[in-house]
């Protein structure tokens, strides 16, 4: 089963970070990611570019509201993630525990990603998203 760790942090978690050494971060992620990938688990991983670069596209309306940056209530901001290929929800948990950079106003979120087999495979749009799939070498 894959899951999604997403990275989430409080501006007040991710300004914390502005001091600590890249260098440093770097070796500490990558020591991570490579546990992952020995381990045989790791399928993608990546990080994003700062909010204040980000597009938000709002549906409340037509045609869609298109705005720079984050929403202005956001508590929380995703920063990026990882996808697993795990045997359960709790495999899931416990490789998010082991992360690093965590403290106060980090957190986790962990999501099954639901695979192609799930949707109904008499449907046109799956069977040419299976296509694609196997002629790019995903499935």
């Amino acid at each position: 089963m894959k899951y999604m760790l997403i990275m989430r942090a409080t501006d007040e978690a991710l300004a914390s970070f502005e001091n600590v050494d890249f260098t440093e971060m770097l070796d500490v992620m990558g020591r991570f990611n490579d546990e992952m990938i020995s381990a045989g688990v790791l399928v993608a991983a990546e990080g994003l570019e700062d909010a204040a670069e980000s597009v938000v596209v709002d549906y409340s309306s037509t045609p869609p509201l298109v705005t720079d940056g984050p929403y202005g209530e956001v508590k929380e901001l995703f920063n990026g993630f990882w996808i697993l290929d795990v045997a359960s929800k709790e495999e899931a948990v416990e490789w998010a525990s082991r992360a690093p950079g965590g403290g106060p106003g980090i957190k986790t979120e962990i999501r099954r990603v639901a695979s192609i087999d799930e949707f109904p495979q008499d449907n046109v749009w799956i069977q040419k998203e299976r296509a694609w799939r196997e002629a790019t070498g995903q499935l």
